[in-house]
């Protein structure tokens, strides 16, 4: 079983935990990840986009000008994608831009996140995670003492209304919960940092 460091909030080492072998110790699949987090961008993408064709454009209904005798290239009206307010040729119409991926791809390319950013050491894992207020300020030297100062993802076990508060309006960190959470956000994250009873709830659901 892999072992990391247990800190507490002051940023000091208080002893080591055991993780689990299926989730941070997973073979890196590079594919599924890419695959993965493919599929979460494009789930994002509204995929309202409307552009008029030649035959939705208006206006035209009369030829711009004779057929012979002018030196210009023959054209009926101003529709044709050529003109400045003709039509696209291939114009972009509604559509859905939904990856689907299979679930054993999904949970492929999450164990390998995790083992990736454990592998490269940008995993910490706190004994807790408490703030007396819903305070940025707290949070912020928080983070700071934990070493995480830059695209800090902080994992909770549930919903904890002051370490949310607080976090929301610092830049650079983001909260998720184990249930929310996604290879991309792991993967963009400088620093993940997940509580002791997050780490537990993730090798429960996941494992």
């Amino acid at each position: 079983m892999p072992k990391t460091a247990l800190y507490n909030m002051e940023g000091a080492a208080i002893g080591e935990i055991e993780l689990s072998d299926d989730i941070f110790a997973a073979e890196i699949n590079v594919a599924a990840m890419h695959l993965v987090v493919r599929s979460i961008l494009a789930n994002k993408r509204q995929g309202t986009q409307s552009a008029k064709t030649r035959t939705e454009v208006r206006g035209g209904g009369r030829k711009i000008y004779r057929q012979k005798g002018t030196g210009n290239a023959r054209h009926h009206g101003p529709r044709a994608p050529q003109f400045s307010l003709g039509g696209g040729v291939s114009a972009r119409k509604p559509r859905d831009y939904v990856i689907a991926v299979p679930k054993k791809v999904r949970r492929a390319a999450f164990k390998s996140a995790l083992t990736s950013k454990l592998q490269a050491g940008e995993i910490m894992i706190v004994d807790e995670l408490k703030l007396k207020e819903a305070k940025t300020k707290l949070m912020a030297e928080t983070l700071k003492k934990l070493g995480a100062t830059k695209k800090a993802l902080v994992v909770l076990p549930e919903r904890d209304e002051n370490v949310v508060r607080a976090t929301s309006n610092l830049a650079e960190a983001k909260t998720a919960y184990v249930n929310t959470l996604n290879v991309y956000d792991i993967l963009n994250a400088g620093k993940v940092i997940l509580t002791k009873a997050a780490t537990q709830s993730v090798e429960e659901v996941y494992a």
